[in-house]
């Protein structure tokens, strides 16, 4: 016959391995502020809003990601230093699930990666927004871009792709100075 204190314990040790699974997993959250996007890397992955998920259990870490698109090429980079990081911090073995639905947004970049792609010297993406009647947003709608160095609104688009597909390329009329554009999708 088991006393009360056994019983109390069997009911305390789930709770305790749950605590310890959420501060685990919150842990690994952190991990991942300090993982850098290839292509952008003043962003952390969590800044650019492609880690949807992570799960913290005796096996292992399993962190979901959503690529930015489907061919993005620097999604097997992104994996790999996803585990290392998670690895290196004592949370392996690491795995990275990648899952393209719903697709990544960039209404998913934080207002921390925002802030972070100003001061990089790119300027954010507005939110995507569907052309009039179309019930998905098939082509984004033009906005004035303002230059990330001096925020004037006077600028014009001198291509349509910069140093990566996401990205476009703006000259500032007022301080003169080419930047990139992050496009909203």
């Amino acid at each position: 016959m088991s006393s009360l204190s056994d019983r109390e314990s069997a009911i305390a040790r789930p709770a305790a391995l749950a605590a310890t699974q959420a501060d685990r997993t919150a842990a690994a959250w952190s991990v991942l502020d300090g993982v850098p996007d290839p292509e952008v890397p003043a962003l952390s992955v969590r800044d650019l809003g492609i880690v949807r998920d992570v799960v913290c259990s005796e096996a292992g870490t399993e962190v979901v990601v959503t690529p930015t698109y489907s061919g993005c090429p620097a999604t097997e980079v992104i994996a790999d230093s996803v585990r290392t990081a998670l690895e290196d911090a004592g949370f392996g073995p690491a795995t990275v699930t990648l899952r393209r639905a719903p697709a990544w947004t960039t209404d998913w970049i934080s207002a921390e990666g925002r802030r972070k792609l100003r001061e990089y010297g790119i300027a954010p993406p507005g939110p995507a927004e569907p052309e009039a009647g179309a019930a998905v947003p098939i082509r984004i709608r033009p906005r004035s871009i303002d230059c990330p160095r001096c925020g004037s609104a006077q600028t014009e688009r001198l291509s349509a792709f910069g140093s990566t597909a996401c990205k476009a390329l703006y000259r500032c009329l007022a301080c003169r100075e080419p930047f990139e554009h992050f496009k909203p999708i």
